[in-house]
């Protein structure tokens, strides 16, 4: 491991898709970290090459006996999460892992008590906590601008999974047991950052999901989704604040929208995606639209929009890992979060 908080960081990635796309550009952006290998059994060579990575290997195992690491980033499927995860903290590294964290709470668990044998620095790429206007409602929650809060709301819709849309093919994407659908890939998001909002766990959820389209086309096929396309989620947080979240891909347009509502006023952001949001500060007398300072590594939203986001979750991880102040989603996070997905009918059994 580094010798102190100015040594390089050397990364393995662990996956050629989102890992390919975000995971290396996004640590190569930073500054803090090296990524010295990837593993992929499909692209990584592919990936290695364009991205400029030195060193490309098969497997996880082979990248950790092949060459030197600090910090190994899981962005598999989530069905191969639990393994990768736990095998590199067996190995003393630390672990950044993609959401959903795992299938099911007992992955979570286990690959949440593997992190306190390791003792290092493991985080959850929850990457939307770092959205300007999600900064700002927090900063007014926390100041009391709103008064004492009742409801953070937060849905997300899309066009994605619509029975004519055909931007995904079959995969273990459209695969309930091995972790793909909606809840996992945006609820998760949402379910992290309410509860990041409301300072602390839930403390119950219910909700449900549920399969609209079925039955999807890929270029001229047919294959059979059992996935949720719609998941609901109601969060109790004690203290008089609760949550109600949802995503759901099957409407006609685009839409974000979050809130958190005091019994003063109403902080709001929406807009047209996840992070496309315009953020408003209402309260009985006047609605008036906040300023909202840029995404701290906004230059870098040529790459990817979502590649700043992703930076400045990485500064709080290298932070962490400095043995500096740091705020960022931690295994405990995910595991609370992973409850409520539970509750949702996001849950299946490991090794798929």
């Amino acid at each position: 491991m580094p010798s102190g908080p100015s040594a390089r960081l050397r990364v393995g990635v662990l996956g050629s898709g989102f890992g390919g796309a975000v995971h290396v550009p996004a640590f190569a952006a930073q500054g803090r970290f090296d990524v010295v290998a990837i593993a992929s059994p499909n692209r990584a060579e592919e990936v290695a090459r364009e991205r400029g990575v030195p060193h490309a290997f098969d497997t996880l195992e082979t990248l950790l006996d092949g060459v030197e690491v600090d910090v190994v980033s899981v962005a598999t499927p989530p069905y191969l999460h639990r393994q990768a995860v736990v095998r590199s903290l067996e190995r003393g590294k630390h672990v950044l892992c993609e959401k959903p964290f795992g299938l099911n709470v007992a992955e979570c668990e286990e690959m949440v008590a593997a992190a306190t044998r390791a003792g290092t620095i493991c985080a959850v790429a929850h990457e939307f906590r770092y959205m300007p206007s999600a900064i700002a409602i927090k900063e007014l929650l926390d100041n009391g601008h709103l008064g004492a809060p009742r409801q953070i709301e937060s849905q997300f819709v899309s066009t994605w999974l619509r029975a004519h849309e055909q931007g995904r093919g079959p995969g273990w994407w459209f695969e309930h047991r091995r972790g793909g659908g909606i809840a996992g890939a945006i609820l998760s998001h949402l379910i992290d950052r309410a509860s990041w909002l409301a300072g602390r766990p839930p403390k119950s959820a219910s909700g449900f999901s549920r399969t609209a389209n079925p039955q999807r086309q890929f270029n001229g096929s047919a294959f059979a989704s059992d996935v949720a396309d719609g998941s609901f989620a109601l969060i109790d947080y004690g203290e008089g604040l609760v949550a109600s979240v949802s995503a759901d891909a099957t409407h006609a347009v685009d839409s974000m929208l979050f809130a958190v509502h005091g019994e003063q006023r109403t902080a709001v952001a929406s807009g047209k995606g996840l992070i496309d949001v315009t953020t408003f500060l209402v309260d009985k007398d006047e609605t008036a639209e906040l300023e909202i300072a840029p995404a701290k590594h906004a230059n870098l939203s040529s790459i990817r929009p979502d590649i700043p986001l992703f930076v400045a979750l990485l500064d709080e991880f290298a932070n962490a890992i400095d043995g500096k102040p740091a705020h960022y989603p931690t295994f405990e996070d995910a595991l609370a979060t992973q409850r409520v997905l539970e509750a949702v009918g996001y849950s299946t059994s490991s090794n798929p």
